[in-house]
């Protein structure tokens, strides 16, 4: 039986679908709130390139009984095949050494994997979702949070969370716009899909120069592939909505005079219907939540994916949060318990963005291409020169999930 309370006697509203909107659902359910999930799409988005779940976070997949299916749909991804202009290959890595992750215990997936998964699990629970909406106008109190729906709707709940991404909209009503919590990192980024005629499977191949990288990653033997194009911009290139037309000129004039596969990615950049772009930022902010709102994934804190740890801060942050809810008598207290277990492990998270190798994927100088050449050409001679970083793994699992259910059995037992 899951653990429930004796009577729903709280009402949380989600915005957001994705990760930690459907994994903070499952839990709050589990506890005996009364859940509703907001999401602006018709639907859950499937499909996606893939992500990363790791350390504590796979504690938290396991406790919610989706391990195996997790493990199940892990990619395998075997190699990364670096090459240079006229494509000879300069080098190649296993890429589980480049991400840190542990072998048999940390798993990559795609995206849209993920979030089926997480969706199925909620689905058949008492929780609503309402697709194709979203949050118009809130208005918080303190007793309780006022809610008007784009739809028209108004609905009262006691909690709001917002778990709607990077350009969080809940952010933005309660905490005002993004470009005071946005740190942008110096690079943007294309991702999108094309055919797999480069021959590529369980792994993808990349050309770098300094301040540019593309490439393009198959997930097994998909027949397509995720392309990417990305570079380095001193200056933050766009805000929140940038123009399609814009960013297409701007990363051809990048790319202009581009080696190896280029001018095809560029090409079918151009006629892409899956197109995402955007800069790689951290949100930082000095505090989650202001009375009874608060945010958590990449609203509350975005590590950028030169983490890599984006999704699992989502998850162990979705599952915290739900467990202070319960936990907890007043919603204050509750929403300053999350902050104060999670925030030294999203910190450390978010500074592997910055100290860690990220150099090898995306070199911004010449100097920091020579060195990755270099580190390539020594694993093609069989040195003991690797780019594994046993920090981060040690970052990646430094938090200890506490055991609300067992906590919350041991209160009603009183």
């Amino acid at each position: 039986m899951p653990e429930t309370a004796d009577t729903k006697s709280r009402s949380v509203l989600i915005s957001g679908a994705s990760i930690a909107g459907p994994a903070l659902a499952y839990w709050l359910d589990r506890y005996g709130f009364e859940v509703t999930v907001v999401e602006r799409a018709p639907t859950v988005r499937s499909g996606g390139y893939p992500i990363d779940v790791r350390g504590t976070a796979i504690d938290m997949v396991e406790r919610m009984g989706l391990l195996p299916c997790v493990q199940a749909a892990h990619i395998a991804s075997r190699e990364l095949r670096f090459v240079d202009a006229e494509a000879h290959v300069i080098g190649t890595i296993p890429p589980y050494e480049l991400t840190s992750n542990q072998t048999g215990r940390d798993a990559e997936l795609p995206r849209g994997a993920l979030t089926t998964l997480l969706y199925d699990l909620t689905k058949e629970r008492p929780i609503r979702y309402r697709f194709n909406d979203s949050i118009d106008t809130l208005e918080d109190d303190g007793s309780g949070v006022e809610i008007q729906f784009k739809s028209g709707d108004r609905h009262r709940y006691d909690v709001v969370i917002g778990a709607d991404g990077l350009h969080s909209r809940t952010r933005r009503l309660v905490f005002g716009p993004e470009e005071q919590f946005n740190h942008y990192l110096g690079y943007c980024f294309n991702i999108f899909s094309m055919p797999n005629d480069m021959g590529l499977s369980h792994g993808g191949i990349i050309y770098g120069e300094a301040g540019r990288t593309a490439g393009a990653f198959a997930v097994r033997k998909s027949k397509d592939v995720f392309a990417f194009l990305m570079f380095a911009s001193d200056d933050l290139p766009f805000g929140a909505h940038p123009d399609v037309e814009e960013q297409y000129k701007r990363t051809a004039a990048v790319f202009a005079d581009g080696g190896w596969e280029v001018p095809r990615l560029l090409e079918a950049m151009r006629h892409a219907k899956d197109l995402y772009f955007d800069t790689v930022s951290q949100i930082r902010m000095p505090a989650w939540s202001s009375g009874r709102v608060a945010l958590v994934g990449d609203a509350a804190f975005a590590p950028s994916f030169r983490s890599g740890q984006g999704t699992s801060l989502a998850l162990v942050g979705a599952y915290v949060l739900a467990g202070e809810l319960a936990s907890q008598d007043e919603p204050s207290e509750a929403l300053a318990a999350y902050e104060r277990i999670m925030r030294p492990f999203v910190e450390a998270n978010q500074a592997l963005a910055i100290k860690g190798n990220g150099f090898v994927l995306l070199p911004r100088t010449p100097q920091e291409l020579e060195a990755r050449n270099q580190i390539l050409a020594a694993l093609a001679a069989g040195e003991g020169i690797g780019v594994r970083n046993d920090h981060a793994r040690e970052v990646h699992s430094m938090l200890s999930l506490p055991d609300y259910a067992q906590w919350l059995h041991e209160e009603r037992s009183k």
